[in-house]
């Protein structure tokens, strides 16, 4: 993988845009950092919704979050809209890692460069199980190595 800094639109799969709101920023004028995490949920979310089936209310098999990371090279500002731009680097039974770049729309540098692990478990008992088939094949179609 190339140095977060290196990284450029390109290098990613998937992109959703996603308008910052007048909320979002902080007291020092720019996008608040919890934020960003936000954003790379609403972006997994989205592809996840659109292309692996996932029905957020009544899909047996859930994604939960277990880890994330952010590194943050240059600021966002409402009324900045974002370009979260996704990618899978790594599938197993039950757990698959994302790595995403928020790009400011007409940037090809990233202004924050992180990843986001879910592991798949059955809603109603919270214990792990196997990705299902239709999002699976969703997360090999943006895969990358």
């Amino acid at each position: 993988m190339p140095e977060p800094r290196e990284e450029r639109r390109a290098d990613f799969r998937w992109q959703l845009a996603i308008p910052t709101r007048w909320i979002d920023n902080d007291i020092y004028g720019h996008v608040n950092n919890v934020q960003y995490y936000s954003f790379f949920d609403t972006a997994v979310a989205a592809h996840l919704i659109e292309f692996g089936g996932l029905d957020m209310h009544n899909s047996p098999v859930i994604g939960f979050v277990v880890e994330t990371k952010c590194q943050y090279f240059r600021p966002i500002c409402f009324p900045d809209v974002i370009d979260a731009a996704i990618r899978v680097v790594k599938i197993g039974r039950s757990s698959v890692t994302y790595e995403i770049g928020l790009f400011r729309q007409g940037d090809e540098e990233p202004a924050a460069v992180g990843h986001f692990v879910h592991v798949y478990v059955e809603r109603e008992t919270n214990r792990s199980t196997e990705i299902p088939d239709e999002r699976r094949r969703a997360m090999e179609a943006i895969r990358v190595g």
